[in-house]
């Protein structure tokens, strides 16, 4: 079976048929292959667990040889929330696809993503009719609070973690999220890393690796 966007695939380290699915979305410019170095320390500790890293739908506008979720070469509130929502319909097509070709459902899945990764991760995971087992995030943002308010379908568990002194993506954005998720009484984790700016380093990848193996049962 294909999928309907391009992915790059880590098969579980248990070489037996995937219990659990983690899907990494990458950045505004990235692909599925610059996420996917998140598998490489993670798979050890989530034998059972298939890693897919789809790249988004679209060229990069900034970066022809990287992808985008959605174009962000303007900043008009209303265009970034319009071609948000028509990638977040291309994305729940792609999770549709693997949960069909691995027998997966839902509660077996971590969304997590980077950036715009992690705004398409937070927007998709709440808006999705069946709710996903967990959301990690790294560096994002809620991409437009007032619409997000009015599509919530279901509530899983968060972690959002987010450099200090990010720079692409200021960190009040964290604050923002957080306030907004604790306002509507959501299980929600939230991490301020020192000295970090717009990356994912060690200290992040272990802190959500743990998170992830806790709800994935292991």
């Amino acid at each position: 079976m294909e999928f309907s966007l391009k992915t790059k695939v880590i098969e579980p380290q248990s070489g037996q048929k995937p219990k659990n699915a983690v899907i990494l979305l990458h950045g505004y410019g990235g692909d599925g292959k610059d996420i996917s170095l998140l598998s490489l320390n993670w798979r050890r500790f989530l034998p059972e667990t298939i890693f897919l890293c789809p790249n988004g739908p679209e060229p990069c506008v900034v970066n022809p040889v990287g992808y985008q979720w959605f174009d962000l070469s303007n900043n008009d509130e209303k265009f970034v929330l319009e071609k948000s929502l028509i990638a977040e319909k291309k994305l729940f097509q792609f999770i549709d696809e693997v949960k069909k070709k691995y027998q997966i459902d839902s509660e077996n899945i971590c969304l997590s993503g980077f950036s715009q990764g992690c705004m398409m991760a937070l927007n998709s995971g709440l808006a999705s009719e069946q709710e996903f087992n967990c959301i990690v995030g790294f560096s994002g943002k809620i991409i437009n609070p007032k619409n997000l308010i009015e599509r919530i379908k279901s509530r899983p568990k968060i972690f959002l973690l987010h450099g200090d002194m990010d720079s692409i993506v200021p960190p009040i954005y964290l604050m923002e999220s957080k306030d907004f998720f604790r306002k509507l009484n959501y299980k929600i984790k939230t991490e301020l890393l020192k000295n970090c700016e717009h990356n994912i380093p060690v200290e992040a990848s272990s802190l959500a690796l743990e998170f992830i193996k806790k709800n994935l049962n292991y």
